[in-house]
């Protein structure tokens, strides 16, 4: 019950999950790894992100982690039904949760999915969203020039709301009352995203609901941490640990945090 809570990305887009995780369980520990040397996935093949997604997951078993979260939704999609059946530990995705939260705030019924290529292309938000609403309707929309600008560090500023309003120019002539983001770097262009689609569009992150998971999963496990210390997070970049570290303490809100180099076996 002691043990770390995994939780890992393309980059640093699931720091928006571990953020909502810390703040719903600040007693527990988050061991967390950002691909961030071979981002983005959403371009690349089913194969390859497969791969990439099992590598951080071994690397995570063998730090002992409690559970996994894969806060990646191009991940979730082509390797989360693989990583439920041969990891020893509860893995969650972040899809179900994301249309979870559309389908409790949406009127109209008429949902867009802001994600990548790879995610839109497998289809994996429609079929979520249907497993939950028979009247729900999607929309998906590709944004590629997201998690780019995102990772880059340089997502404040006139330059990052121009970009957004730009990638979010096809929605101009449809009808949505609920925005999901459909990756986990969307949340840190949220300001940016809302202003694009207007102030009567609900614009929905994933993250808040599938910390919800992870206490559920947790509690019924009787895996809730017990330690009085505070917990000691250990984050891990594969790319450039000062960009990472920029990003992450603007994001977290906090600073000297625990963040270190790692790399893969390819």
């Amino acid at each position: 019950m002691n043990a770390p809570i995994g939780v890992i990305d393309s980059g640093v887009g699931g720091l928006t999950v571990a953020k909502a995780i810390m703040e719903l369980l600040p007693n527990e520990t988050i061991y967390y790894i950002g691909d961030t040397a071979r981002c983005p996935y959403g371009p690349r093949s089913k194969q390859e992100v497969r791969n990439f997604t099992w590598q951080m997951a071994k690397v995570l078993e063998k730090m002992n982690v409690k559970m996994l979260v894969i806060a990646c939704n191009t991940a979730t999609a082509v390797a989360l039904e693989s990583l439920q059946k041969h990891m020893p530990f509860p893995v969650l995705g972040v899809i179900n949760a994301g249309a979870r939260a559309a389908i409790k705030k949406t009127r109209k019924n008429e949902i867009v999915v802001l994600a990548t290529e790879g995610t839109i292309k497998s289809g994996a938000y429609e079929l979520a969203v249907k497993s939950l609403s028979t009247k729900a309707a999607i929309i998906p929309l590709a944004c590629p020039t997201f998690v780019p600008l995102v990772e880059s560090g340089e997502y404040e500023g006139q330059f990052s709301y121009d970009l957004v309003a730009k990638g979010l120019k096809p929605l101009e002539e449809v009808r949505f009352d609920t925005v999901i983001l459909g990756c986990t770097h969307y949340p840190i262009l949220q300001k940016q995203i809302e202003a694009a689609v207007g102030p009567h569009i609900h614009v929905l992150s994933s993250a808040e609901e599938t910390a919800k998971d992870v206490e559920a999963i947790l509690s019924y496990k009787g895996q809730l941490r017990t330690e009085i210390e505070p917990p000691q997070h250990i984050l891990h970049a594969s790319g450039s640990v000062p960009i990472f570290r920029s990003i992450a303490e603007r994001w977290l809100e906090q600073d000297k945090l625990d963040i270190r180099k790692i790399s893969f076996e390819q």
